[in-house]
């Protein structure tokens, strides 16, 4: 089985390596802010949004391949979002941004959602896997870990204007639930669903 990451995430491939080193790197460009906006726009929660745009990363890579090559792939569609409350917290535009959303964020619990989609031929897996992460209380030293943290370059190509395996680390109090999947792609869901793939076929 020829196995895709659709993706161009390092971190997400760093993570699939933890599962094989055997796969390749394709992606396809999707609208996600229309995906987005459609699936809230009928009803559908923050967990709607990831599976729906995990699909379409996946659909995308598959279409593209031709009708031979698609009977031998297992295409991964994966998208990961930080929410809080009910807000699907985006990359930062900007330095003011990333503060706003690292301030929200401190002293409280939110979440962090990976969809995934598996895509095969015969077959569309999709999964979703929730994590819970609590930042630090917003005292003076948070928001000091804040603004150092706003003037590097990290937080500006991560949803939630973080990344917990960098310098964003420091400004989380504790993890319940598959730490893989805040940094991008949960590797023992993932592993268990491609084992399945291998033994049917």
């Amino acid at each position: 089985m020829r196995i895709i990451l659709a993706s161009k995430s390092p971190r997400r491939k760093e993570l699939m390596e933890l599962i094989t080193p055997d796969f390749e790197i394709m992606s396809e460009e999707v609208d996600e802010r229309g995906i987005e906006q459609k699936v809230r726009r009928n009803g559908g929660s923050p967990s709607d949004v990831q599976i729906e745009l995990a699909r379409a990363k996946a659909n995308a890579v598959f279409d593209a391949l031709d009708h031979n090559a698609q009977e031998d792939a297992a295409v991964i569609g994966s998208d990961t979002s930080v929410v809080c409350g009910d807000e699907i917290l985006g990359k930062p535009a900007d330095k003011e941004d990333a503060r706003r959303m690292l301030t929200m964020l401190s002293g409280r619990t939110h979440e962090v959602i990976s969809g995934v989609c598996v895509k095969t031929a015969k077959s569309e897996e999709t999964f979703v896997e929730i994590t819970k992460v609590k930042f630090g209380a917003l005292d003076d030293y948070q928001k000091q870990l804040i603004e150092r943290y706003i003037n590097t370059d990290e937080p500006y190509d991560k949803a939630g204007a973080y990344g917990i395996q960098q310098g964003g680390a420091l400004l989380v109090e504790t993890v319940e639930g598959d730490y893989f999947s805040v940094v991008g792609l949960p590797v023992r869901k993932l592993s268990q669903v491609l084992g399945q793939l291998n033994e049917g076929a």
